[in-house]
């Protein structure tokens, strides 16, 4: 995504003071949601294989520490009593939804949004509680988790900064936090990439012993 974006690139429903992101956003949430869809799907069906058959080896059990496997079999994985991605598939079906619905024109009300808000904080922490049990607990990583990973977090922070960007427009808040709010949205890339460098650094870390191996 560009580093800056004009309101002049947006459509009218979303310029001020309906907000930043009109265009971006809604394929944000189409792509990711799509991505995020048919990884929670694949990682469905290889759990069920592996249920039906212990002997099964998951597609994404590359090495021993990118291993479905080792991550499938443990508590983590049904954090609820079942299958983690059976609430990525719901997930990120509404997800992709509410992005196709974008495209087609559909406006939401502000309850709406309010509840994406609150799915995609929840979906937020959710993941970054499994990257810490991969990393430190079980000690492996899954391919598939780590796409979901990847596009759960771009969509909870471009949601948020939609959201920001709307509750500024329409209230009194202070001229510090509007100005905050502002720089905010003009340099948005700049978090995300902080965080998946971070990502990538704790992951190199955390099983520095085996990739330097492969050196």
């Amino acid at each position: 995504m560009p580093s800056t974006l004009h309101s002049a690139d947006l459509p009218a429903a979303e310029t001020r003071p309906g907000g930043s992101f009109g265009r971006s956003l809604p394929w944000l949430l189409l792509v990711g949601g799509l991505i995020g869809l048919t990884a929670a799907f694949v990682l469905t069906v290889e759990k069920f294989a592996l249920a039906l058959d212990p002997a099964y080896a998951p597609t994404c059990s590359i090495n021993p520490v990118l291993n479905c496997g080792s991550v499938m079999d443990t508590p983590q994985a049904s954090a609820f009593g079942f299958p983690n991605s059976l609430l990525g598939i719901a997930g990120f079906a509404v997800v992709a939804a509410v992005g196709a619905a974008l495209l087609a024109g559909a406006m939401f009300a502000q309850w709406f949004w309010g509840a994406v808000q609150v799915g995609v904080t929840a979906a937020a922490v959710f993941v970054h509680w499994l990257i810490a049990q991969s990393l430190y607990e079980i000690g492996a990583l899954c391919p598939y988790c780590m796409a979901v990973w990847a596009v759960t977090v771009p969509v909870f922070w471009y949601v948020t900064l939609r959201n920001l960007d709307r509750a500024r427009s329409k209230s009194a808040l202070g001229q510090w936090f509007r100005l905050r709010l502002d720089s905010l949205i003009r340099n948005h890339s700049i978090p995300l990439t902080v965080w998946f460098l971070v990502l990538i650094a704790l992951i190199a870390q955390r099983f520095w012993s085996y990739w330097s191996t492969l050196l």
